[in-house]
């Protein structure tokens, strides 16, 4: 995707709350309660590996810098 609206921080805290909230859902907690919580947490393990949030769109929200990549065309 050409458009990232998240920093380097912000996917890597994502891609751990997601493996977290998975290993939660599907491993600890059973039930219905724990299916929700791993289904919940394929949202931010998704969002992290990809860089783009849709909400953060909606609200015209970004953790990284907005001229990030065209600072190093030379």
């Amino acid at each position: 995707m050409s458009f990232v609206n998240e920093a380097g921080w912000d996917r890597i805290a994502r891609v751990v709350l997601g493996v977290a909230m998975l290993a939660v859902g599907f491993g600890i907690m059973g039930g219905t309660a724990g299916t929700v919580v791993g289904i919940i947490g394929f949202v931010p393990l998704v969002t992290g590996l990809v860089g783009y949030c849709p909400l953060y769109s909606v609200f015209h929200l970004r953790t990284n810098r907005a001229d990030d990549s065209s600072a190093r065309t030379a």
